[in-house]
């Protein structure tokens, strides 16, 4: 090898290749194969821990539940253990969705269009969201709809990737036939969301998150992405947002 060309690689090594961002209904239909297969993804990990502490906050036994940017329903067998009159899934991937089919035939899934959600007003009790809102541009509107559909006295809850690591360069990605694909994120920080959420009339029961530790350390040895973990060490990455529908006044 030239001289020229090791230098090259070094410097590889030590830019990182920028990513282009892929649209998140074309790069999850990329994705759906292959996305239940990742025991080594941190985020998903750190999603279940969070969701399902979120999740023994709330009682779904008989409720109209919607679960926004279900993908392939990785929560759903928890969610159908807790005996909903009716649980619905929505996406706007239909590969992410025709593996939730294979999983759970008997449930209801639709495809999103945009942020409608094709229900009537207050016609839920639970709406769910996972890891789902940083792909969406307009936080606002996307929470004005979820609002739409809540019953008075009905509670959301969310998680998602933090802003924070967001900013700092953080990304969602996946290898697809040896490519590296990232899917488009944006940023809505912690503050302006809850500040949405109050404008709805939704109150903020509770705000938790998750940063980069030692305890997730494992996953980056895995990886051979030590100096990834040293980079974002300490930095939150994944956060969750209990919220409730105030009734109106009487």
């Amino acid at each position: 090898m030239s001289v020229t060309a090791i230098l090259k690689k070094y410097i590889r090594k030590l830019i990182p290749v920028r990513v282009s961002e892929t649209d998140p209904e074309k790069a999850y239909d990329l994705w759906a194969a292959a996305y239940d297969a990742q025991p080594d993804n941190l985020m998903l990990a750190l999603d279940e821990e969070l969701f399902t502490e979120l999740l023994d906050g709330v009682t779904l036994n008989n409720k109209q539940v919607a679960d926004i940017g279900c993908g392939t329903g990785r929560h759903w067998q928890k969610l159908i253990n807790k005996a909903p009159a009716e649980l619905i899934g929505f996406d706007v991937s239909k590969e992410m969705l025709l593996v939730l089919q294979q999983k759970f035939p008997e449930q209801k899934t639709v495809r999103l269009n945009d942020h409608h959600i094709n229900l009537p007003d207050a016609s839920c009790d639970i709406i769910l969201s996972t890891l789902a809102l940083a792909h969406i541009p307009e936080a606002g509107k996307a929470l004005a709809e979820w609002e739409r559909v809540l019953k008075p006295g009905g509670e959301i809850l969310l998680t998602d990737y933090h802003p924070d690591a967001l900013v700092r360069g953080g990304n969602r990605t996946f290898k697809h036939e040896g490519k590296l694909v990232a899917v488009k994120n944006y940023v809505h920080s912690i503050q302006s969301v809850i500040q949405i959420a109050k404008q709805l009339n939704l109150e903020p029961l509770r705000i938790t998150e998750r940063k980069i530790d030692e305890r997730v350390k494992s996953f980056y040895e895995k990886q051979n992405a030590l100096a990834v973990f040293e980079k974002f060490k300490g930095v939150p990455i994944i956060y969750g947002i209990h919220l409730k529908k105030k009734h109106a006044p009487a």
